[in-house]
């Protein structure tokens, strides 16, 4: 959990933002509600010195990035940083290639715990290989450092990255919208929907210590509340890093509800780290679970519609069973008490559960076994 400069700000960064970052996350309430990262997206590099050690850009980061980083743990935070597996990153910047080792030694040294490493310019490289390299860099530089693999899905890391890599990226970039591709050209960025369905078949690859990472959050940055509500349980169903893109210095109201919202964080932070599973879909209206630690479920329902949903469900309709987790629930045989996550409000299975779910909106339940 953290913050991320890109989705908001690109190249527009410098120390100043990361300092007011930092005591926004703080100030807001947002460092107790569990977020810890603040991380450094493209951008920040200036050139290699003579011996080839990367610099922080003199005029963007003047005071260097080993007091940034301090100022950042004087808060209690973690600092992230970010570079590229290819010889120049995404924005133009000196990449890591070649420089892998020399690189996590001087992140060691100026105190970073994040690295999210990315794939562009990387023509003739294995992917396997190259974040491989990246990783065993970073245990050679004794920092422990939590390694975010920005690979895009292309060659598919959730086989093989387990054991490299602390997340990596399933899809390509995500974009502000409900339901959209945006391309440019030769790659595309993608609506929220189209980043769930990419997870099809994913679920079984992510645990504790190893993520599947569905993009930083667009959170406040431009979809309607529903929309942010949904995106932000989304999510937490699906155990993705909720990592923010928005400005946390200037915000409204509700943004800062649906990002603060500690009953669905602790969806996704939930011990047991089993992703949520789509159980039943008709039409756009579908039903996901998610087996929680101590016997508890959450229960999502998603309304892709343009239009509000009026629900009358059924608890006993359903059964759900979880192979993976090895977990199921029938209704027919136990009552369980439900709380709505967003909301508060109180109920149990025995009732049928009516509600209206909004267009492109989610009703959020968690539940618990019936004395």
């Amino acid at each position: 959990m953290g913050w991320n400069s890109w989705n908001k700000f690109a190249c527009d960064i410098d120390e100043k933002l990361i300092r007011e970052t930092a005591d926004a996350m703080v100030k807001l309430g947002l460092k107790d509600a569990g977020y810890q990262y603040i991380n450094i997206d493209d951008c920040w590099h200036g050139a290699r010195d003579a011996h080839g050690d990367i610099q922080a850009d003199p005029q963007r980061f003047p005071s260097g990035m080993k007091a940034l980083s301090d100022y950042v743990h004087a808060r209690g935070l973690k600092l992230g940083i970010y570079s590229d597996a290819g010889d120049k990153t995404c924005g133009g910047r000196p990449g890591s290639r070649g420089h892998e080792y020399q690189d996590a030694k001087t992140y060691a040294a100026w105190g970073i715990d994040y690295l999210k490493y990315d794939w562009c310019e990387t023509k003739g490289l294995n992917a396997v290989g190259a974040y491989t390299t990246m990783r065993d860099a970073i245990r050679a530089a004794n920092r422990p450092i939590l390694f975010s693999i920005c690979e895009w899905g292309d060659n598919k890391p959730w086989e093989w990255a387990a054991d490299v890599g602390h997340s990596w990226r399933t899809t390509g970039d995500i974009y502000p919208c409900w339901d959209c591709e945006k391309s440019a050209g030769s790659w595309s960025a993608w609506g929220v929907m189209r980043i769930l369905d990419m997870q099809a078949g994913l679920r079984k690859h992510a645990g504790p210590g190893h993520w599947n990472d569905m993009d930083m959050l667009e959170v406040g940055m431009g979809m309607t509340e529903d929309e942010d509500r949904a995106h932000f349980s989304i999510w937490a169903m699906m155990n993705s890093p909720l990592i923010l893109g928005n400005d946390l210095r200037s915000m409204p109201d509700s943004v800062k509800k649906i990002i603060g919202r500690r009953e669905v964080i602790a969806l996704n932070q939930d011990p047991l780290g089993v992703p949520a599973l789509r159980f039943w879909k008709q039409g756009p209206v579908e039903l996901w679970a998610k087996p929680l630690a101590n016997d508890e479920w959450a229960f999502m329902v998603l309304n892709r519609g343009e239009s509000a949903l009026p629900l009358h469900y059924d608890w006993k309709q359903n059964a759900i069973a979880d192979d993976l987790s090895k977990r199921e629930v029938d209704f027919k045989k136990a009552t369980w008490q439900w709380t709505d996550a967003w909301t508060g409000k109180m109920g149990d299975t025995s009732k049928r559960l009516d509600a209206t779910v909004p267009s492109h909106g989610v009703l959020l339940l968690r539940l618990k076994k019936g004395a």
